[in-house]
Order: structure tokens, then sequence, then C-alpha cells
């Protein structure tokens, strides 16, 4: 296909990338306002003045598309979170930095977080993949800040209790958002400060409750065993 695509109305050429992008920002902005389930091809086409053969040559279906504008959402989201971790000033600090950065973002782009955590997409296929290994990933940002502070010759023993925790860490901000989101009862900060002041003493002492004293062994140098 020509990389020059005209639209709909012949007044306009865009390089095939151009507009790409202009049709993934309505989608995005049609998917984030009324859902996955309830948006057609035929009204993504109508508003991007394009034909719908030709978004189905871009994209090929309505779950592709949606995943594209997932995948702009999820990195935006990640990005975001993995920067105030990595510049948090220890690993006490990166799960409070990670959770403010969380809900900073869910308040500045909420387009983005309705994508994301849509709840009227497919469960299962390609989408429902793409959806649990954004999930997967933020749960192993949660666990990345909480192994941090157990002691290294601990993590192993820990990291089954980590994972869990990290689930169940994501559940709650998830849930928290929505609420917040829903309601408005409370700025985006105080909500992240209120969660951040309910887990983290209980994050705190479990960290605590898992340090064993290394073994001998363990506290060898390599070239001594």
């Amino acid at each position: 296909m020509n990389a020059m695509v005209q639209s709909t109305n012949g007044r306009s050429r865009l390089p095939r990338a151009q507009r790409e992008l202009q049709i993934l920002d309505i989608a995005h902005a049609r998917f984030a306002e009324r859902g996955y389930a309830a948006v057609t091809m035929d009204e993504v086409a109508s508003a991007a003045g394009v034909t719908k053969p030709l978004l189905y040559a871009y994209f090929g279906n309505k779950e592709r598309l949606y995943r594209a504008c997932m995948e702009r959402a999820g990195e935006a989201m990640l990005a975001t979170v993995v920067e105030a971790i990595r510049a948090a000033e220890g690993p006490t600090e990166a799960l409070r930095d990670g959770l403010r950065a969380f809900f900073a973002f869910v308040d500045g782009d909420r387009d983005a977080w309705r994508v994301l955590f849509d709840e009227t997409h497919p469960v299962g296929g390609e989408l429902a993949r793409s959806v649990a290994d954004y999930r997967q990933r933020l749960v192993g940002l949660v666990a990345e800040t909480q192994l941090a502070l157990v002691p290294e010759h601990n993590r192993e023993r820990a990291a089954t209790e980590v994972e869990a925790l990290s689930h169940a860490l994501l559940g709650a901000s998830e849930a928290l958002a929505r609420w917040w989101l829903r309601t408005g009862a409370m700025p985006p900060a105080d909500a992240a400060e209120l969660l951040v002041a309910t887990v983290e003493p209980g994050l705190q002492a479990r960290a605590a409750l898992r340090f064993i004293p290394p073994t001998p062994e363990q506290t060898k140098e390599p070239n001594d065993r």
C-alpha cells in the first residue's frame, strides 16, 4: 500500500505512520469514553476520516486496534512508575514513591487508565494476555521494592510471599483508583497517602519477620567455599 494515504473525503493525504497515530488517538478517546464493547470499527473509521477496509488493513481487527491503544497507555504508565522507583532515596521510599506516581499518572491521564483497566474487553485471547502482561509487570515492580527490604540471603525464601503481597497491593491500588475516579472524594495524592499509610507498616513488619541470620556458609566469601 502506498505510504501516502488519502482520507475518505479526498482532501487530505498523510503518510501511513502519521495516519496510524491519528487513528490511534481517535480510537483511544472513543475506547476511554465508552469502553471496548460499545465502540465499533465503523465509528472509528468515520471519526478518523478513513475507509473501514483501510482501518482493517492497518490494525487487523478491533481487538488489535484496542491492543495498540493499550500498549501506548501501558508503556507510559510503567515508565512513570519505574522512574519514580529508580529515583527513590532507598527501598523504603521506593514503594511510597511508586504508589504516588501511579495515582499521579491516573489523575493526569484518565483516558489511559480507562483503556488499561476497562472491564468490558474480552476475558480471553490476545487482548486479555496483554492486560495480564501489564499487570504482571506492575506486580514485578512492587515485588522489587519489597524484596529490597529483605536481606539478600533471605530473598529466595521470601519470594513467594512477596509475590502474593504484590498482587494484593496492586489489587488494592486498582480498587482505590476506581473508587477515587468514581467519587472524587479526595485528591489523588491523598488517596495514594492513604494506601501507603495503611500498607507500609504491615509490609515493613513482614520484612522484619523474614529476617533470618545467615548461616556460616552464606557468610563465607566465594573463594573460601
